[in-house]
């Protein structure tokens, strides 16, 4: 710890004595523009047609290996989700080396080796080069493809999946896809449970007989190496390779809308709104627009100082972040702008995010707008270029793309050239306000009306793509009150007479996260006390309430609840809070939303939100507003699987959803039993 903060200590002096050097009253002058050297690399191509690039780098000793196949996308239909699971079993062991032996090897080594359904990447000494190579060989061309690591590879997969499913950011995603592209293209196509269980071992082995081929293959190798000895060995290790050509389907080009369009996708439980302006383009790399087209973007919404940025956060404070982009690429491609909003500026955003786009089409850029734009891309070109893993990338992306030799030899120098014309330009010919879909992933009670009176048609479409009638809206029951509906949940849990019997709860549940258990753990008592704990790995979050006094933990550090945390938390405290909020007479009814699918009362106190199922009168579930490192977020708490025990019903599942959605399983309910004054010490 000593060695640490000396270091710490050491860059600081050093940072200090670097800055009384400078006069920061005189403004910089700007430098000769760098010389850009990218490493001619010498090559070669084995009978099974894979090509090989070599750059020898003998600065420092060291190594990186690419080996990328570029196949051209294949929509997979039904079985949707094989190339993920193919990938995920590439490198899980092969038929001559155990997955555990294999893995350790490359750990003792302090090497990078990664396996993907296109290729491989690692990462060594050079001292290691030779065996690193010979594991990657073996790890792609000889993988050990077994029922167990499917099943697991498959479950962590639906896992992913379901986590994301009220997620509002990856909803919006998959149906801006869908529409964009269209289902059956491979870019619109999207992973299901349905998809991933249709995949089967034999499934997996054909995919990668077909499609793992060296036809379409390169490996470049770049680093501290000699030729000739790399030319032997990839000659040796990967001249086994079975040649071969991966199918090839030709798609027709998706259309984009003949008017520009809002599509509106209901995400009720959603506490932001997800806006994401999309139209489709043929934009290659070799392309004149290319370097225009990254400057005009640039200028819009690729940096901080951006119009959609400093508009829509830095004036408005409606998001954290507002950003576009547009790829290039030898397949169709699409521009993107868009940003994640609060939900009451989701109609002034859209609004706006048009006008900022039309500002690029109509408006000459300013001379320091432009002039930073080109700083920007040229200092981050510089310094990836110093980065192995960029120039490996730079050197690929000549072959793949189909780009001239000295590419980033003149990438600066294109930059530069970029003149306020050609931004204008190609605003208008790719950055499309008029037939753009704007995709909207919201709660739709909340923005639909005002999406409406825009004036930019609106169109509704449910979290898979499928177009919908307009939500509509549902009216509270004139003689409902907050009584009325308390007092339902506890005649449906069992009356107040059998909830008078229950004195103490303890409950235990369990849940699964990317292969990591979480341990849950709740103890309540009508004597408003309460304990509830959350642990992973080790490391557990606690919060107690004795009766009088609140405090939240994280390990040994405890943090004391106080205001109207604290008041929450003493509302909160009982087997069934619902009593205490009977007293306590500080609920209202919001409105009729949807949870876990069923309609429910929402009744709220402050930033916490409960759900009451119209029909059984049972809580589905709790939402609560959360402010975390300065973004907004809601945190919910599903319940279902509702169990009696000692004649009363508790939810056996539930779950914590903070974007993504971990499911707990409660094992064990005990009523009057398992609770002790010390557990709220």
């Amino acid at each position: 710890m000593k060695t640490n903060i000396k270091s710490l200590l050491a860059i600081l002096f050093l940072t200090i004595g670097l800055q009384a050097q400078v006069d920061r009253s005189q403004q910089p002058k700007s430098g000769p523009a760098p010389i850009i050297n990218l490493g001619k690399p010498q090559t070669f191509t084995l009978p099974n047609g894979l090509k090989v690039m070599v750059v020898e780098d003998k600065k420092l000793p060291r190594v990186s290996m690419n080996l990328t196949i570029d196949n051209n996308p294949y929509a997979n239909g039904d079985k949707k989700g094989i190339e993920q699971l193919t990938g995920a079993l590439i490198g899980e062991g092969t038929t001559k080396t155990p997955k555990d032996k294999f893995n350790e090897e490359v750990d003792f080594l302090g090497a990078s080796l990664s396996f993907g359904s296109s290729g491989a990447y690692a990462y060594t000494l050079s001292r290691y080069f030779d065996r690193i190579l010979n594991m990657m060989a073996e790890g792609a061309l000889m993988p050990n493809f077994t029922q167990e690591e499917l099943d697991k590879q498959r479950d962590q997969a639906i896992e992913g999946l379901k986590s994301e499913e009220k997620s509002a950011s990856a909803i919006a995603r998959r149906v801006s896809n869908v529409l964009s592209y269209g289902k059956s293209h491979p870019f619109g196509e999207f992973v299901t449970e349905e998809t991933l269980k249709n995949v089967s071992l034999e499934d997996i082995t054909s995919y990668y007989s077909k499609f793992f081929v060296p036809e379409n293959a390169y490996l470049i190798v770049i680093g501290d190496v000699k030729f000739k000895e790399v030319k032997k060995q990839v000659t040796k290790l990967f001249g086994p390779w079975k040649s071969g050509t991966a199918p090839s389907v030709s798609y027709t080009d998706p259309s984009n809308v003949q008017f520009t369009q809002i599509n509106l996708i209901d995400v009720p439980n959603a506490v932001q709104s997800e806006v994401s302006f999309v139209n489709t383009a043929r934009l290659k790399m070799n392309d004149a627009d290319y370097f225009p087209v990254l400057i005009a973007n640039e200028i819009l919404g690729g940096s901080f100082d951006s119009y959609l940025n400093m508009t829509l956060r830095e004036k408005k404070a409606w998001t954290y972040g507002a950003r576009s982009g547009m790829g290039a690429s030898k397949n169709i491609t699409a521009f993107r702008a868009g940003a994640s909003l609060k939900m009451v500026a989701t109609d002034s955003a859209v609004v706006e995010i048009i006008k900022q786009i039309n500002r690029i089409r109509d408006e000459r850029v300013s001379d320091e707008d432009l002039k930073n734009a080109k700083a920007a891309y040229v200092g981050n070109f510089v310094r990836q270029f110093s980065k192995p893993e960029a120039v490996s990338r730079y050197a690929l992306t000549i072959q793949t793309q189909e780009l001239p030799a000295d590419f980033y030899e003149n990438y600066l120098k294109n930059i530069n050239a970029v003149t306020h014309e050609d931004v204008m330009r190609v605003a208008k010919k790719y950055f499309l306000t008029s037939n753009a879909r704007i995709i909207v992933a919201a709660k739709a009670a909340d923005v639909a009306e005002k999406l409406e009176k825009t004036g930019i048609p609106v169109l509704y479409f449910d979290a898979y793509g499928n177009q919908v009638a307009k939500p509509q809206l549902k009216k509270i029951p004139a003689d409902m009150t907050v009584e009325k509906i308390l007092n339902n949940y506890i005649t449906a849990v069992g009356g107040m007479d059998a909830i008078n019997k229950v004195k103490t709860v303890s409950m235990k549940g369990s849940g699964a996260f990317q292969g990591m258990t979480l341990e849950y753990a709740k103890k309540a008592t009508t004597a408003n006390k309460l304990f509830e704990s959350l642990s992973m790995m080790g490391q557990a979050m606690t919060k107690v309430y004795d009766g009088k006094t609140g405090y939240q933990a994280r390990g040994p550090q405890k943090m004391a609840i106080e205001g109207d945390d604290l008041k929450a938390l003493q509302e909160e405290a009982h087997p069934f809070p619902e009593v205490n909020m009977l007293k306590a007479n500080t609920l209202t009814i919001k409105g009729i939303e949807t949870m876990n699918g069923s309609d429910a009362y929402a009744l709220v106190a402050g930033d916490k939100t409960y759900f009451y199922d119209m029909t059984s009168g049972l809580k589905l579930g709790e939402a609560v507003k959360m402010n975390v490192q300065g973004q907004d977020m809601v945190m919910t708490t599903p319940y279902s699987d509702y169990k009696a025990v000692k004649g009363v019903l508790f939810p056996h599942k539930t779950a914590i959803n903070v974007g993504v959605e971990i499911e707990i399983n409660i094992t064990e309910v005990k009523v009057n039993e398992g609770v002790t004054e010390a557990d709220f010490k």
